[in-house]
């Protein structure tokens, strides 16, 4: 390949990283946008709140449960190490209490989303509804009963708990690797968070639709880098202590306007 060529295609490479970053960073401007509606009208602000503290008490009373028994926990997983020297054992046991709470913070902030949703359902539903009301509609609309809606929930929120597993044993597995246990992998874990978490926020708006969760998961995969950023800047927010209640209302405006978005639909104006 002639120096034209090469050109040619780092220009292409270039371009297209580029895009992602932008579309990313778009993406993670939804849940900024998101916080902005929510603080300007305080009904939205009012509904959202109640199911996420009533959540939030739920997972710090299991953060709490979880501290206390670290040592024992880390010790039972680690039982191979009982005849090793005291050093070498002390420092695994760090190592591996460490990858508990990471796993345990992963899956705590995926399943906090699912439950919260599952606990708030009529309430997001509003919340949503209002934000689609604001920017057009929705001309699609397929009602579906309180019933089978919260059913859907369910059996959606489960697959995704059962996702966040599945991805996150290997990750708490790889977490003992040195240096890429504390490098990569939490890089990993908060990308597959953010998808996830992508996924399970934009479920209300494809329901009101008549879409499951096969259909999000292919929507969302046609912009994958805006999802991506919304999702991704979503689980960092939640990490932060209380993060996840007191954001969880702008993420459900973010996941509406994140599904407005990767359906062709108006969010501006």
């Amino acid at each position: 390949m002639d120096d034209t060529h090469l050109r040619s295609a780092a220009g292409r490479g270039a371009a297209a990283t580029g895009g992602a970053v932008r579309r990313f960073a778009t993406g993670a401007g939804l849940l900024a946008r998101g916080l902005g509606l929510i603080l300007r009208n305080p009904r939205m602000l009012g509904l959202g709140l109640l199911p996420a503290v009533i959540s939030g008490v739920l997972y710090a009373a299991l953060l709490i449960t979880l501290i206390v028994f670290i040592d024992d926990l880390a010790a039972g997983v680690t039982w191979f190490a009982d005849d090793w020297s005291a050093a070498g054992r002390d420092v695994l046991r760090i190592v591996a209490g460490a990858a508990l709470i990471g796993l345990s913070g992963l899956i705590g902030v995926l399943t906090f989303t699912a439950v919260t949703l599952l606990i708030g359902d009529p309430f997001y539903e509003k919340i949503s509804g209002m934000v689609e009301d604001r920017f057009g509609g929705v001309p699609d609309e397929v009602e579906v009963s309180l019933g089978r809606s919260l059913a859907r929930s369910l059996v959606d929120s489960l697959r995704l708990i059962g996702l966040s597993v599945l991805f996150g044993i290997p990750l708490f597995a790889a977490g003992f690797i040195p240096v890429v246990g504390q490098t990569v992998v939490p890089v990993v874990g908060g990308a597959v968070a953010g998808w996830l978490l992508a996924v399970e926020l934009t479920g209300v708006p494809f329901q009101r639709r008549g879409r499951r969760l096969r259909h999000r998961r292919a929507a969302l995969r046609g912009d994958r880098a805006t999802a991506l950023g919304f999702g991704v800047a979503v689980f960092a927010c939640f990490l932060i202590p209380l993060g996840a209640v007191l954001l969880m209302p702008a993420a459900v405006v973010g996941g509406t306007l994140l599904s407005r978005k990767v359906l062709g639909l108006p969010i501006e104006g």
